[in-house]
């Protein structure tokens, strides 16, 4: 065990860590389905680990580079959830890749599936196809999936089915709303293949706001990511409690000016993201009526709702309003258990290609 470090820092209460991977996976069991959680959210070999040892048919990956990681790490099961267009190198990074693991990517286009396939057709790279379900980002319209798919077969690649994200589940009334668009999109893409004679062998979906939603009569792999730690998104949603949100900020009080608490903990340490329905640039759990209310490079401004100041010189949590995010930002993960800490890397960070 090492000796704590100097905040403002990440740590991880791991029982609660094993305790949400060991849920999560059950509940997908209950129900049949696979759980490919999504890597982005934690960027460590450590944590997927826990995940794959779970039951976890492999990881959803955001690029290339923290497909690479992790296959450096020993996970042979790897979907690259994005739309990727290829170039020559990266294209040459899968090739390489899909020698040491089964290596799926992302794919939204005719053009992007043609040329996925004379990059990589011969060397067993697989395609999903990304339909978009309601959050207007990417993926084409479902009852375009066919087109695209056949466009990838014809190419000579493999189609192993369709994807999507419900990223609008996001919303503090759209969790349900957005698992139904979710179902009724991957049916109708499921339904597009087969007008092309394709099989969609897997109809992937997945958010942790929209996860207990999950139509499972349609939906056959799941990939949540923040589940595995919680963050101050998924408790204003409701998604996950805060005795279940294991990655915090430890802050130094630092100040007092004002009448409130200043923390070393800035979006330097707990990233800048705030959506529409959060209450704050972040959570403090042991003070739950609190809320930072103003967020810069290196102090976050606490009100403490009339509650008593922590001490200057004292040490507080800070649930960060998007973990993901403030993960990308640390070099580590302090691991709390048995009263100690160790280092975890965040070997994935910053693998943005």
């Amino acid at each position: 065990m090492s000796g704590a470090p100097r905040t403002p820092y990440l740590r991880l209460d791991l029982a609660r860590v094993r305790r949400n991977v060991t849920r999560t996976q059950e509940w997908a069991a209950s129900r049949g389905l696979s759980l490919r959680p999504h890597g982005k959210t934690h960027k460590s070999p450590d944590v997927a680990r826990l995940q794959l040892e779970a039951g976890a048919v492999g990881l959803t990956v955001a690029t290339v580079g923290e497909a690479e990681v992790f296959a450096e790490h020993g996970c042979d099961d790897l979907f690259v959830a994005y739309p990727l267009w290829l170039d020559d190198e990266r294209a040459a990074r899968l090739r390489d890749l899909a020698e040491r693991a089964t290596v799926a990517i992302g794919v939204d286009s005719v053009d992007g599936a043609a040329r996925a396939g004379r990059l990589l057709a011969p060397y067993g790279v697989e395609v999903v196809v990304e339909v978009d379900s309601g959050q207007h980002r990417t993926g084409v319209r479902p009852e375009e999936a066919g087109a695209v798919a056949a466009a990838a077969a014809r190419s000579g690649l493999i189609v192993r089915g369709v994807f999507t994200f419900p990223g609008h589940s996001y919303s503090p009334d759209g969790r349900a709303a957005a698992a139904a668009d979710e179902s009724r999109a991957l049916a109708t893409a499921r339904d597009s293949l087969a007008r092309e004679a394709l099989d969609a062998a897997v109809l992937s979906g997945g958010s942790t706001p929209s996860l207990s939603a999950t139509d499972a009569s349609v939906v056959t792999e799941s990939r949540p990511g923040v589940y595995v730690f919680g963050d101050a998104q998924q408790w204003e949603l409701g998604a996950v409690a805060p005795d279940d949100v294991a990655l915090t900020c430890r802050a130094t009080v630092v100040s007092h000016a004002g009448g409130r608490a200043v923390l070393d903990s800035g979006g330097k340490a707990l990233a800048a993201d705030r959506a529409a329905y959060n209450t704050g640039h972040g959570r403090l759990p042991d003070h739950p009526d609190a809320r930072i209310v103003l967020l810069s490079e290196h102090h976050a401004v606490v009100d403490l709702a009339g509650a008593p100041l922590p001490p200057v010189g004292s040490e507080v949590d800070v649930v960060p309003n998007h973990c993901c995010a403030a993960v990308n930002l640390a070099e580590q993960l302090w691991v709390d258990e048995d009263g100690g800490l160790r280092p975890w890397p965040v070997a994935a960070r910053g693998r943005n290609s």
